[in-house]
């Protein structure tokens, strides 16, 4: 690949067509799934979807992602990461047009499923083309606008996803990937020169490549298919042996990379502290987002009462802190190091959950500045803080043949740990939420089979159903003693979101390496 040719730590113009590419295309992914997060009470009131299948909306495509990531990265490596980045979009966005079509919730988990498969293929490729291009001098930098960038975009979403959501558009969410999809393809064709991993064996492992899909379907099937069915989804032979199972085969999978002549995923890679160190803080950070963040919009929009429209808007004082603190960040990685950001940005992170778990039911978007814009500040603070850093620190810990593995690493880290969070946070909350309910209606004097009706339709969470049999004022108490236990449900589970990102802190301050690694 043709390496840009400066005496200063300048993007040439190659370099901002590169950046363009991977922005443009990344941005799909990124805002589809920042966008669909609001739209998720439209689309259950349109399609009659229930709680479990918002859970399945959302991981269907993060399953066929997680299980496929891998394979993607090693793709690029060998095949020439621009092609497969390029076939990546083309199914992604095919998908997309499928999902925005979708007439029942069975058509679009399909399609979003498809969509992971075509993602898997092209979000690796997009650090992977920007590490490769840029050196030491400038990579910082790059990643630092990337990570600005598709943030900023991936942040907006909500306020897309609400104002087209409020407007019965939910589906024009998945249209929008078109146009992106085809300003990347040009500047990718036109512009950005092909790279491999010119040190990568001739031939593929298929074996590895076999074993991780399996592993991580398994895994990815069996946990959401338990988040959905709760308690009863522990005695079900199917799902458990489908975790089981795959935990059993991404064992298998990483004794066969230990003797494979040409692995998947390069152990070796794991002898950097730094890479090994934040790999496991992604684990854990971006599940703590991925299972904790899912419920804040139901909580905005069916508990507390906001429009659509008002709940994405709600978001965007994080994108404001995003877009400044992003570029600014990478600066500072290349002067100091990753140790001090990627400590402290959790630490914030996790008291942002904290502050998101206070606020009971509120006056609505009348009492936003003092109920949950302070959480949402914190949050957009830590993010700021860690963003950059983190993918610095992945991309700049690995020699540069390497990157497209590295980078199908990590992403494989962070897809996966939000769809298990998603999924095993989802199966608390709906366990707690159901079990909260049936204590709060137990004083309102309701008939068994009134509550029997009430509890049943549970599983929609903060749109559970209120019978029409009752009168105004036992309307109005079942429908408090449904907001009640959803509050309840959502201060656990923003509780354990700050746990799990008070552990990667952790994970920072011991494993993260204090100068930034010069790796070529």
């Amino acid at each position: 690949m043709e390496k840009p040719k400066h005496d200063s730590n300048q993007i040439d113009t190659v370099g901002r067509w590169v950046l363009f590419a991977t922005i443009s295309a990344s941005s799909m992914a990124f805002v589809g799934g920042s966008a669909l997060s609001v739209a998720l009470p439209a689309i259950q009131e349109d399609l009659g979807s229930s709680g479990g299948d918002l859970l399945w909306i959302i991981n269907s495509f993060a399953l066929f992602l997680a299980a496929l990531l891998l394979v993607g990265g090693s793709l690029s490596d060998h095949f020439g990461r621009k092609k497969i980045y390029i076939i990546g979009i083309l199914i992604f966005t095919g998908a997309s047009a499928a999902s925005g079509l979708a007439p029942t919730t069975a058509m679009l988990i399909v399609a979003r499923s498809i969509q992971g498969i075509g993602g898997a293929l092209m979000i690796p490729g997009s650090l992977a083309i920007i590490s490769a291009y840029f050196d030491n001098h400038t990579r910082g930098k790059a990643i630092g606008i990337w990570s600005a960038a598709t943030t900023t975009l991936s942040v907006a979403g909500p306020i897309l996803g609400g104002f087209l959501a409020e407007r019965g558009l939910w589906r024009v969410i998945f249209y929008i990937n078109i146009p992106l999809a085809i300003l990347a393809i040009y500047a990718l064709w036109r512009y950005v020169p092909e790279s491999y991993d010119e040190e990568a064996p001739r031939e593929l492992d298929y074996a590895g490549a076999l074993l991780v899909i399996l592993g991580m379907a398994g895994i990815t099937y069996g946990a959401i298919g338990i988040g959905e069915a709760g308690v009863a989804g522990f005695t079900r032979l199917d799902l458990m042996g489908a975790l089981l199972g795959g935990l059993i085969l991404l064992v298998v999978f990483i004794r066969w990379e230990k003797r494979s002549s040409h692995p998947l995923m390069p152990l070796d890679l794991f002898h950097s502290r730094t890479f090994t160190g934040a790999n496991f803080l992604t684990f854990l950070l971006y599940g703590a987002l991925g299972g904790g963040l899912f419920f804040v919009p139901l909580n905005l929009i069916q508990v507390q009462g906001y429009s659509a429209t008002f709940a994405g808007f709600a978001w965007l004082p994080m994108t404001l802190l995003l877009i400044v603190m992003s570029p600014r960040m990478g600066t500072f990685v290349d002067k100091y190091g990753f140790r001090l950001p990627l400590t402290v940005g959790p630490i914030i992170v996790g008291i942002a959950f904290v502050a998101l778990s206070i606020p009971g039911i509120t006056t609505g978007p009348t009492a936003f500045w003092w109920t949950f814009f302070p959480g949402i500040l914190l949050l957009g603070i830590g993010m700021g803080i860690v963003l950059t850093p983190l993918s610095t620190s992945v991309m700049g810990s690995v020699p540069q043949h390497s990157a497209g593995i590295a980078s199908g690493i990590n992403n494989e880290m962070s897809r996966s740990s939000q769809v298990l969070a998603t999924s095993i946070l989802g199966g608390l909350a709906l366990i707690l939420f159901s079990s909260i309910l049936s204590s709060n209606i137990v004083d309102l004097s309701l008939p068994e089979a009134t509550q029997s009706q009430i509890i049943d339709s549970s599983q929609n969470l903060g749109n559970t159903s209120t019978p029409d049999t009752l009168n105004e004022e036992q309307q109005t108490a079942v429908s408090n003693a449904i907001h009640l236990s959803f509050v309840s449900m959502f201060r656990i589970v923003m509780w354990v979101a700050a746990v799990m990102s008070w552990m990667s802190a952790c994970i920072a301050a011991f494993f993260i390496e204090k100068e930034l690694p010069l790796v070529e």
